[in-house]
């Protein structure tokens, strides 16, 4: 391989520290040559440890790739959700191939147009859906693929947030309100419905789904509560989501996420002055915290999601049945197990430590999207943009099924009644 020059669109959470870090580890195949970043001190710490010279430095991305001509191969883009359109348009348009941050877009027409400037303008386009890319979910693809547990007939898949987790970015973060991000199913739950999408190997035909807000909201905040918890709140010592004890205690990594100053000090200043300070029940949080989907698939098989914030661990947990045999496995313990009906014989695996976040999937995306990008891709590979853009529509479906009770939605049905608007 030769190596490839990329611009990093976005230095936040994903941009800085799940892809960016490809660089440094094998400086050989990437080389990270430019940055747009709005925040200083954050395009100041991806300068020096990447070497980038100031000239490649940018306040937005409107500015690097309005330039004359292409100053690297690739666009690693991890804008916030509702940022993703014009940055990976206007990209593709100028030759660069794109690694985009999940989801495409809030909006199903600008996912369906991302994947056909990608296909005109003959770049690659890859979406981080990283799942696909672990050894956990690809080794479970491998083995219905075989036909090990034969037909596939039923899979269930939990997806355990984690009770904190939800706190911090779904009702205090970036991601709680659908009009300033988008849908928990499509934020989060994306990467369900692409990873079920993919180990089955067929398309999904059609959905329904149920789900609400049940506790985040002001109702249930306690007795005489504050909008901040460092304002004194008569709680403090109940409530596990109390900002001061949480990010000043257990939950302190978290708060890497909301500041650059990691001292007391400087946490206890940003939850005076920032949303991860406020009472979990007096945000403006309104994705929902628990939701369900039931899924029909092109042979009748089916698959049901769960998605829920009040679990104690953060995990996704999968039970795969099929006319041979079954399939169970747990992310957080990096195991499954094959259990054959005929020879009644279990055969358990148990992955080594995978390196990088997402179970590994962060490095496997990156690895697999530099050599697609040397030598060549095909709309049946891993990282193929038309599935990602099927998975979305998925969790499109689910959300409009959710808010009209639960309404069963034909997938090829609303594509097209899509593609009817794509001009519009």
């Amino acid at each position: 391989m030769k190596t490839l020059t990329a611009i990093l669109i976005g230095a936040g959470d994903r941009g800085a520290r799940a892809y960016a870090p490809y660089a440094l580890a094998y400086p050989n195949e990437l080389k990270i040559v430019g940055v747009a970043e709005p925040g200083l001190e954050r395009r100041k710490k991806i300068q020096v440890k990447h070497d980038i010279p100031s000239q490649n430095c940018f306040e937005s991305w409107e500015e690097v790739l309005n330039l004359d001509q292409k100053i690297a191969n690739i666009a690693i883009i991890c804008t916030l959700d509702r940022f993703h359109f014009k940055p990976t348009m206007r990209a593709l348009e100028l030759g660069y191939h794109v690694l985009l941050e999940k989801p495409m877009s809030p909006n199903p027409l600008e996912c369906i147009a991302m994947e056909q400037a990608a296909r005109k303008f003959n770049c690659q386009l890859t979406i981080g859906h990283v799942l696909r890319y672990t050894e956990f979910w690809s080794t479970i693809k491998k083995i219905i693929a075989n036909g090990e547990i034969g037909e596939v007939v039923s899979l269930q898949l939990n997806e355990n947030v984690e009770v904190m987790h939800m706190s911090h970015s779904f009702v205090r973060g970036n991601w709680n309100n659908k009009e300033k991000s988008s849908p928990m199913i499509l934020q989060k739950s994306c990467h369900d419905m692409d990873i079920i999408s993919f180990v089955m190997g067929k398309e999904c035909k059609n959905i329904s789904s149920y789900g609400s807000l049940m506790h985040f909201k002001g109702e249930n905040a306690p007795t005489g509560a504050p909008q901040r918890c460092l304002d004194g709140c008569p709680a403090e010592l109940e409530c596990p989501f109390h900002a001061g004890r949480y990010y000043l205690g257990e939950g302190r990594g978290w708060a890497k996420k909301f500041t650059e100053d990691y001292t007391n000090e400087g946490i206890i200043k940003a939850l005076q002055d920032t949303p991860y300070g406020k009472c979990v029940y007096r945000s403006d949080n309104n994705v929902v915290d628990h939701q369900v989907v039931n899924m029909e698939f092109e042979d009748g098989a089916t698959a049901t999601f769960s998605m829920c914030g009040f679990t104690r661990e953060q995990t996704r947990i999968v039970q795969i049945m099929g006319t041979k045999g079954e399939i169970r496995g747990n992310m957080e313990e990096n195991s499954i197990s094959i259990y054959n009906f005929h020879t009644k014989h279990e055969t358990v695996i148990k992955f080594d430590s995978p390196i990088g976040g997402h179970g590994g999937g962060d490095n496997g995306i990156m690895r697999t999207f530099l050599r697609e990008i040397q030598f060549g891709n095909t709309t049946d590979s891993v990282s193929s943009t038309s599935a990602s853009v099927r998975s979305h529509l998925m969790a499109f479906a689910a959300e409009d099924s959710r808010l009209n009770k639960g309404k069963s939605i034909n997938i090829d049905e609303y594509y097209q009644r899509l593609l009817e608007n794509i001009n519009v």
